[in-house]
């Protein structure tokens, strides 16, 4: 007999897992955790808890308690433990923040949904006594400079297309499931929270004249997925480099969720607060950093860099402004010139979705080059830590936040990955250059199957 309630009354979340719990006495057995399972994650109804020595699959991607009425199912907290580092002084706690979060944090205040509160937020985290707060959208940048340069090899040599991005944890694990075959295509980029740990503490470390060892490193993110991804094997590379053992490159995730309940434990009036910035050194970010927390703002940013990659040559107005993969619609599709090359590039969000494009794939004589897949509704501002609402205003509030984001790319100067100075700065003094051997080292990961996970084989 199973020891979870049968999965046609909710979703079945395994005690211990790194990214959300469920509060018993608080269920109400409503079946929306179940629904949008099944329905829109793709995962519930795709394995059989008999097989599976009784362990639900679970790709961490949170909405589940993002649609649950009662927070019954809740995000495993973590910024307990980040306070206990904020008060040990011989820690240095460094915060990074994505960009999603900047746009939903406000409305945990009161403020109007997708408002854009970088200021506040950055305010906020040296309130609460966080030595340095660095932007994630630097990461963003980094992840585009890797991940373009990976595109143009592969379509060069015409091997493992399409590309699929590689950003999105939870999507990255319902692949490693459900679809191994595909491995070989999904970048070996790491995410900007994968490549901005390893880089804190051996860049950033050696810059500020930090002992890396000191650092508590935390990534503020709206997605509880990478409560899982900073856990995996592979996210260790700081420290094989530094040849320091058990040392990860990311110690913390907490979600936009888990910032606002910390601040209103402390009794922070957020509102009030004066705007901060970032500190400088992995502080600065381009437009196209912003708009990674968008569906197809991956896409776009890549596709800006690789023009100028590719060709030498300015990147034209339309790049500025790819409408084909913009908006909310779950499956999209473009074809531009780059060059003499002709890339064909879909956008998905959804992973109930992804079967649909493997379907596809399998029939369609279409040759694809470069395919960004995201697991929540509209992308990372859909993430399961973001500000809860109403089911019926979820799509709403997330066309806030995405119009925000792209409102913040449009008024930025800089809105290239590759001509952010800090970045280049990065590259002269560390990386060398994209692809480079360190940079394959650092910023660089590997995937495997998790079929055996069904057990079905």
């Amino acid at each position: 007999m199973s020891k979870h309630m049968s999965t046609e009354v909710r979703v079945p979340i395994e005690p211990g897992n790194p990214s959300v719990m469920r509060i018993e006495e608080k269920c109400i057995k409503c079946g929306q955790c179940k629904t949008i399972c099944k329905d829109y994650i793709g995962v519930l109804g795709y394995y059989d808890l008999s097989k599976t020595n009784d362990i639900p699959i679970c790709i961490n991607c949170g909405q589940c308690a993002n649609v649950c009425p009662v927070d019954s199912i809740i995000e495993t907290y973590e910024f307990r433990e980040v306070m206990e580092a904020i008060n040990d002084k011989d820690k240095i706690v460094i915060v990074n923040t994505s960009p999603s979060v900047r746009v939903s944090l406000g409305e945990e205040f009161g403020m109007e949904d997708g408002s854009f509160v970088q200021g506040k937020m950055v305010a906020l985290l040296r309130k609460l006594g966080v030595n340095y707060v660095l932007d994630t959208n630097f990461g963003a940048d980094l992840t585009i400079m890797e991940e373009a340069s990976e595109l143009i090899e592969r379509v060069k040599k015409n091997k493992n297309l399409p590309q699929f991005t590689s950003c999105c944890p939870a999507w990255v694990k319902f692949a490693e499931t459900y679809y191994p075959e595909i491995i070989p295509n999904i970048s070996t980029s790491k995410s900007p929270i994968g490549m901005q740990g390893p880089t804190v503490k051996s860049y950033f470390a050696e810059s500020m004249d930090i002992d890396p060892k000191k650092i508590v490193n935390v990534a503020l993110t709206p997605c509880t997925a990478k409560k899982f991804e900073i856990r995996r094997e592979e996210m260790k590379d700081a420290g094989n480099y530094l040849d320091i053992d058990d040392m990860r490159d990311m110690d913390y995730v907490i979600t936009t969720r888990e910032l606002a309940l910390w601040a209103k434990e402390k009794g922070i009036d957020f509102n009030s607060l004066e705007d901060s910035e970032f500190d400088r050194v992995m502080g600065e970010a381009s437009g196209a950093g912003v708009i990674f927390g968008n569906t197809g703002g991956v896409m776009e940013a890549a596709l800006r860099t690789a023009y100028e990659f590719i060709t030498k040559e300015k990147v034209p107005d339309t790049l500025y402004d790819l409408k084909p993969v913009r908006g909310m619609e779950e499956m999209k599709e473009a074809s531009l010139d780059i060059g003499d090359i002709t890339l064909n590039v879909a956008v998905i969000y959804g992973t109930d979705n992804v079967r649909k494009m493997m379907d596809k794939l399998k029939t369609s004589d279409k040759q694809y080059h470069f395919i960004e897949v995201m697991t929540c509704p509209g992308g990372c501002i859909g993430g399961g830590g973001q500000a809860k609402h109403r089911i019926d205003k979820i799509k709403e509030a997330n066309e806030k936040r995405i119009m925000s984001l792209y409102d913040k790319d449009n008024k930025m100067k800089l809105r290239l990955s590759h001509k952010n100075p800090e970045i280049e700065m990065l590259y002269n003094e560390f990386y060398g250059e994209p692809l480079s051997e360190l940079a394959e080292k650092m910023l660089h990961t590997s995937y495997y199957s998790r079929s055996n996970d069904l057990g079905e084989n």
